[in-house]
């Protein structure tokens, strides 16, 4: 009788212990899937920081280009805020700087910048300028808003359709049509530079 409640005792033993092997097996794949989801979801947090979005804009939204087609590229509404040459350019068709684009700093209410530059120069590491460039094309339209050409020379007919553009230490050598008294009004050009036509609202 003792002999036979042994034999019970450990065969109800080893179905126990065999009936809890795959309760146990799961804990090992659960704690990497466990920190994986920490993974991503630290990533995520990451990647929407202000920070991160920042040093992205900076990086991503200038162009220096030495050839037509991507200084053409560039000007567009999917171009970048800064385009800039390394030589001259001359190109037989008009040209069109449109779109918005923020230059990755912030104005004094804490809202995103928005400006476009075109730079016709190269400048050293004191930002002294060292080469100037002419762009030459039969009509450039402005539609950016706070867009600029700076220190360089445009040769053609320039069109302004936004209130805020500006020459600085920059050349044209042809007009200046504005679409508005507005356009006309919010134009700024510095001391440096100069515009050897006409300035008039057409």
């Amino acid at each position: 009788m003792k002999m036979k409640v042994l034999i019970l005792a450990a065969a109800l033993t080893a179905s126990i212990l065999v009936g809890c092997a795959p309760k146990a097996e799961p804990t090992p794949t659960e704690t990497p899937t466990q920190e994986d989801t920490n993974k991503d979801t630290t990533l995520t947090e990451e990647e929407t920081t202000e920070e991160k979005e920042e040093k992205v804009d900076a990086v991503t939204t200038a162009s220096i280009v030495d050839n037509e087609d991507a200084f053409e590229k560039a000007l567009g509404k999917d171009g970048t805020w800064i385009i800039a040459t390394l030589k001259d350019l001359t190109f037989d068709k008009d040209l069109v700087l449109e779109g918005e684009f923020k230059n990755g700093k912030k104005n004094d209410d804490g809202t995103d910048a928005i400006q476009r530059k075109i730079a016709l120069y190269t400048q050293d590491e004191n930002r002294n300028v060292t080469n100037r460039f002419t762009l030459t094309a039969p009509k450039l339209t402005i539609k950016s808003p706070n867009a600029r050409i700076q220190s360089g020379t445009f040769k053609g007919e320039l069109y302004v359709e936004t209130n805020d553009f500006q020459l600085v230490d920059a050349v044209v050598e042809g007009n200046i049509y504005f679409n508005s008294e507005d356009a006309k009004a919010g134009f700024k050009m510095d001391e440096k530079s100069s515009v050897t036509g006409k300035q008039e609202v057409r």
